[in-house]
């Protein structure tokens, strides 16, 4: 029977059963707790270090603010719901709070491009036109920079949402992965996914697209220097794209990973860049670094 002369029904709740094979599931879900709990303490305190002080206000940290600010809402979109089913053995997630958080892993997943590619297009600026910084990338530019790619990040997060919100479902509200995302409603759901899986395609090239140009604004010296001194960017683009490839590849060519390997994948493509971003703009930055051994010694 082809899924369009399947009897649909009003679905309340999904069940998460991705997480069903876990054979620890208290130690895997220690280890996400204490993962997301670093990952937000750590980005609120870089929001706090540079908020409160002036001499950081500029066009890198307020890009590393948002950096932090998108690493809150990427973790903290797909963590509840794996804590919840492995720590609190609670597997159902009601169809609102589901669409929540499919909100937020989607534009935790769109912002975090977009947020490098701004740190890394103020390299740019920097390396190419020094003595123009600072009339280029005013800070009036910059908080409009800001604002366009959260703007531009809502409404793919938005666009996403309501696609997966008015898809018909069958008999079966279960969900084979781990959390409420985009890829697992519509193969839950009652439809032909390649339409689907075709509009993100076609999205996330776009947005690759938009990274790209940003890149090309710069000289060839301009962009080898770039490489050199953006290194700690491109480990956390690499580290970004290449799980989200084979998370790509096993939704479109029915390519199936275990159980194990498919959360290693979530946990490689969703906590470590936040965690490695932590890492190069905490502690290895010189001026937030001293910021925080100052309040430490008071």
């Amino acid at each position: 029977m082809s899924p369009n002369n399947r009897t649909t029904h009003t679905v309340t709740e999904f069940l998460i059963t991705g997480l069903d094979e876990v054979q620890h599931p208290k130690l895997v879900g220690a280890a996400i707790l204490f993962i997301l709990f670093l990952i937000l303490i750590g980005s609120i305190t870089n929001i706090c270090v540079i908020a409160f002080n002036k001499p950081l206000h500029t066009p890198m940290y307020f890009f590393i603010c948002s950096l932090a600010m998108v690493d809150i809402v990427y973790t903290s979109g797909i963590s509840v719901t794996m804590l919840n089913v492995l720590l609190g053995e609670e597997r159902r997630v009601p169809y609102a709070p589901c669409m929540i958080q499919c909100f937020l892993f989607t534009l935790g997943s769109t912002m975090e491009p977009f947020a490098i590619a701004l740190m890394a297009y103020d390299r740019l600026i920097a390396i190419s036109y020094p003595l123009r910084y600072q009339t280029i990338l005013t800070n009036t530019n910059v908080c409009l920079l800001i604002i366009a790619t959260w703007a531009l990040g809502c409404i793919f997060a938005s666009l996403f949402t309501g696609l997966v919100n008015n898809l018909p479902f069958c008999d079966s509200n279960k969900l084979q992965y781990s959390f409420c995302e985009y890829a697992a409603l519509v193969r839950a759901a009652c439809v032909n996914p390649t339409y689907y899986f075709n509009t993100i395609s076609a999205v996330g090239t776009t947005i690759d697209y938009i990274i790209v140009a940003v890149l090309k604004i710069a000289s060839t010296k301009g962009r080898l220097k770039t490489l050199s001194i953006c290194s700690g960017q491109l480990i956390i683009i690499a580290l970004y794209i290449l799980p989200r490839m084979c998370m790509y590849l096993s939704s479109n060519t029915g390519i199936r990973f275990s159980t194990d390997l498919h959360i290693v994948i979530i946990m490689l493509h969703s906590l470590l860049p936040p965690m490695i971003n932590l890492l190069i703009y905490c502690f290895k930055t010189k001026d937030i670094k001293q910021s925080l051994m100052k309040i430490f010694k008071r």
